[in-house]
């Protein structure tokens, strides 16, 4: 019975348990990211201010707007989309942070009826 006992207050605690987000740290600056195109590993960046995202990769420079849900939350709209998948904006939630990273997810704002639900994961780096 003892053990039981043990093992439940355990499991409260473990459940209790919030990782960090200190999520206002990350609302802008610099920031490096890693991503993958047919099997080779290459580094964006990209410059975040409170309204606006410019993304650096591969010798082009894109813009998104910014709208901040809340701390961790943010639709993010490129400004000019060259076609009709670019229109779609994009949900970014910081789902937990350290000194100088966050990791994040995103997905679709707008589900789309007729693909399924897709969310990819990142980790991005502050360089300034």
């Amino acid at each position: 019975m003892q053990k039981g006992a043990l093992l439940i207050l355990l499991l409260l605690c473990f459940s209790c348990f919030q990782t960090e987000r200190n999520c206002a740290d990350f609302k802008t600056g610099t920031f490096e990211f890693e991503y993958e195109i047919d099997g080779i590993l290459k580094t964006g960046k990209f410059v975040r201010t409170e309204t606006l995202n410019v993304d650096f990769f591969e010798n082009k420079v894109d813009s998104a707007s910014i709208r901040w849900i809340n701390d961790c939350e943010f639709i993010q709209k490129k400004i000019n989309p060259k076609n009709k998948s670019e229109e779609k904006a994009i949900h970014f939630k910081i789902l937990t942070t350290s000194k100088d990273s966050y990791t994040f997810e995103y997905q679709l704002a707008v589900k789309d009826a007729y693909k399924k639900k897709r969310v990819e994961k990142g980790i991005a780096k502050k360089t300034k």
